[in-house]
């Protein structure tokens, strides 16, 4: 595969499709992998790739330990890419189309109770600046379900604190989410006692900043998200993600419109957001066998 063509692919996953830059690494991967895989066992070029190469090379991926959701991303990941030699005139037909894999139960996700949420959240001190700065960034993320993504990309401009939103941008793609009070005054006192100390005047632009005045980054995120969950002596794996999931199942819990939810997540598919619907029953139908008398 050529750099040119990847570079093509890239350019159309981003400018044309407006995924995120997550989705976008994990297509041309997937690609890369495929194209090599046909150039080594088949002695074969991906633009001109039958589907019995496509078969095969997802058994391969299967005989090789892959979980079932990689291979499905997989099967996914070049779906997308023959669809962009279609949609620009190179190809007349989708070699991965209709191609049918294994069934498997795609497992729940993850969610604290409201108490869990409660506990998580207090652990920041509000005496230390690092604190108050870490509390902002968590309840903004549980206030609002975006992705740690989108959190650390967020700027000044991107919050109106005086009404209380923020506006999320994921490509071309942009969403406004409403936040609720506390997270709003949070976000205020980071804002004004801690952020100005941390960033002195190197006129950076991010929303959250590390201890050296730069954008946080994903790492740095993630580290704070364990230490809490560890502070919190919360048994469960909590990860940026689970914050996600928890303001969507919660939502939905409390009467929120499935659609208006969709929006907020900026899923672009409602069957990805109706995995909420599942995981509030299971979530019922646990409760119920704990407390109910006859259970």
């Amino acid at each position: 595969m050529s750099d040119k063509s990847m570079e093509r692919f890239e350019s159309y996953l981003r400018v044309d499709k407006a995924l995120s830059e997550n989705t976008i690494l994990s297509y041309c991967r997937d690609v890369r992998q495929f194209s090599e895989w046909l150039e080594r066992d088949r002695t074969a070029q991906l633009n001109n790739a039958t589907k019995e190469d496509i078969s095969s090379y997802l058994q391969y991926l299967q005989g090789m330990g892959k979980s079932p959701s990689t291979v499905s991303r997989s099967a996914a990941s070049l779906k997308r890419y023959y669809t962009f030699l279609m949609e620009k005139g190179k190809s007349r037909q989708n070699p991965a189309a209709g191609i049918a894999l294994e069934k498997h139960g795609r497992k729940l996700p993850s969610i604290l109770t409201n108490h869990e949420v409660d506990l998580f959240l207090s652990q920041p001190d509000q005496t230390d600046p690092k604190g108050i700065r870490d509390k902002a960034m968590l309840e903004l993320l549980y206030a609002s379900g975006i992705r740690v993504s989108e959190l650390i990309s967020l700027n000044l401009e991107d919050v109106n604190l005086s009404v209380g939103f923020l506006v999320c941008r994921s490509g071309e793609k942009e969403r406004v989410i409403p936040l609720y009070k506390v997270a709003v005054r949070s976000i205020q006192e980071y804002l004004q006692s801690v952020r100005p100390i941390l960033t002195a005047d190197n006129g950076e632009t991010a929303l959250f900043v590390n201890v050296n005045g730069g954008r946080m980054s994903r790492q740095g995120f993630w580290k704070i998200v364990k230490s809490y969950q560890t502070k919190a002596g919360i048994q469960k794996d909590i990860t940026p993600h689970t914050l996600r999931h928890s303001f969507a199942a919660h939502l939905l819990e409390n009467g929120a419109d499935i659609r208006d939810i969709q929006e907020m997540l900026g899923h672009a598919d409602l069957s990805t957001t109706q995995i909420y619907t599942k995981v509030i029953r299971s979530h019922l139908k646990e409760i119920y066998d704990k407390t109910h008398p006859r259970a």
